[in-house]
């Protein structure tokens, strides 16, 4: 389990999975955007914001319990 939280593996599958595709524009950014402008609205772009964003927040959680055990 250690090897899939490496940042070996978490940095290239943000970049990858969070976000692609990568033309016209990066999905991450175009679900964020509707999600300020108040337009996700249906299912299957709430699904989608999270599907994209999961990566981020996977590698956040990772940086911040170095951190924390750094300060230690």
């Amino acid at each position: 389990m250690n090897r899939l939280l490496d940042y070996r593996f978490l940095i290239p599958m943000a970049l990858l999975l969070g976000l692609a595709p990568f033309f016209p524009k990066p999905h991450l950014v175009e679900k964020l955007s509707m999600l300020l402008a108040g337009t996700l609205k249906r299912p299957i772009d709430i699904f989608d914001l999270l599907w994209h964003i999961w990566p981020f927040v996977l590698l956040g959680c990772r940086v911040f319990l170095d951190l924390r055990a750094r300060k230690q």
